[in-house]
């Protein structure tokens, strides 16, 4: 018998025969535990808190509050006409700066849901407030991060796999990591990305933000399986589940991760969190979700239960709360000021970016609208422009 006809032969708890029987493996046989550090009441276990120094459990800290306040301002700002839509992640902070704690500068970074990891990697917030006004000088800012930012859903995970296999093939020292939702995993194309990566063993780290709903598709009903988690076993890559409001979990489980798909195993972490707000500033959450599962994760805070961790740490007295976030606002209102100075884009720039040189066509298209606008200068009143934008 071949190895690969044992393989198909292996037994498991599912089986229901003595000596012959037909081997069942249901889902029930398959626990994916959820690692948690610090528990919603705050009490921890001090031997499992991962090895950081004061100086960064603080720094995990303002970050997440950064987090906060910067997706409040851009609601804030979204709701005055200021921005065409905004996704806040007000609820997810901790399962988005305890996973980019871990992460190395030269590592690749695409995100979903999730901003504060590249300002924690030196992009600047008028880069993402132009981003976020559909101008393309955010997006360009980003790269010199190593960084990107996918808006369609489960679109970027094929391309975090190619770029996995290119490290690969050049022994870079470095990751790929894509961040997604839940969502994306019932996406075609998170299927292909994640099956290449494991088919392939790729240094591909794919960071699942489980945080309740596909907009208005509840988790649960997007797949038979328990978890998301252990929808990555069926691809032959490593998994992870973590609670996603525990930012010190997060930091741990992502850190185990990375380190596993640097030794060349491609690793699933999900991470289970919720977003308080709505979807996007385009999205009414209340025909979908009651007041009292909100409530219920309101109370499940994640930067109030990581001030109980740093209160019973004796930490807390080096950190003033206001002051971190007054530092935030005055931030954002720079940004805000230098955004607002940009001009507002020329019509020729419809045509100017998608190819290195315009063709023929396009270019007759360009030449017909230019003098359209020019023999009829009422037609500017039917363009509409973002602002600034």
């Amino acid at each position: 018998m071949s190895d690969r006809e044992s393989d198909r032969r292996v037994p498991s708890a599912g089986g229901d025969g003595e000596g012959g029987g037909v081997a069942v493996l249901r889902q029930d046989d398959v626990a994916v535990p959820t690692h948690q550090v610090v528990a919603p009441d705050g009490s921890y276990d001090a031997a499992a808190v991962p090895d950081l120094s004061e100086e960064e459990l603080l720094d995990l800290y303002r970050w997440m509050v950064t987090d906060r306040v910067f997706s409040r301002r851009m609601v804030n700002i979204q709701r005055r006409g200021e921005l065409g839509t905004f996704g806040s992640t007000r609820g997810q902070e901790a399962s988005i700066v305890g996973s980019a704690f871990t992460l190395e500068p030269q590592d690749w970074l695409y995100v979903g849901r999730a901003w504060t990891p590249m300002f924690m990697r030196g992009a600047s917030m008028d880069d993402m407030i132009r981003f976020w006004r559909g101008i393309e000088e955010g997006q360009q800012a980003f790269a010199k991060q190593n960084s990107q930012i996918a808006i369609s859903i489960g679109s970027h995970v094929p391309l975090v796999s190619g770029l996995a296999w290119g490290m690969q093939l050049d022994d870079a020292d470095a990751v790929a990591t894509a961040y997604i939702g839940d969502g994306a995993t019932s996406t075609g194309a998170a299927h292909e990305g994640i099956n290449l990566a494991g088919a392939l063993s790729l240094p591909a780290l794919f960071f699942c933000q489980n945080n309740g709903y596909a907009i208005s598709m509840p988790a649960d009903e997007q797949t038979g399986a328990k978890t998301l988690a252990q929808r990555a076993l069926a691809y032959g890559i490593d998994a992870i589940r973590v609670d996603g409001q525990d930012v010190l979990a997060v930091y741990d489980a992502v850190q185990t991760a990375r380190e596993r798909v640097k030794d060349g195993t491609p690793v699933f972490v999900e991470s289970v969190t919720y977003r308080l707000d709505a979807h996007t500033t385009s999205d009414d959450p209340t025909r979908y979700r009651d007041e009292e599962e909100v409530a219920e994760w309101e109370a499940k805070d994640p930067i109030e239960r990581y001030r109980s961790f740093l209160e019973s740490e004796g930490l807390w007295s080096e950190i003033d709360h206001d002051a971190v976030v007054a530092d935030v606002e005055a931030e954002f209102d720079e940004a805000l000021a230098t955004a607002n100075e940009m001009a507002e884009r020329r019509v020729a720039e419809i045509f100017a970016y998608v190819y290195d040189e315009l063709p023929p066509e396009l270019a007759r298209q360009q030449e017909a609208f230019e003098a359209l606008l020019e023999e009829r200068p009422e037609m500017y009143d039917y363009i509409e422009q973002r602002p600034k934008g």
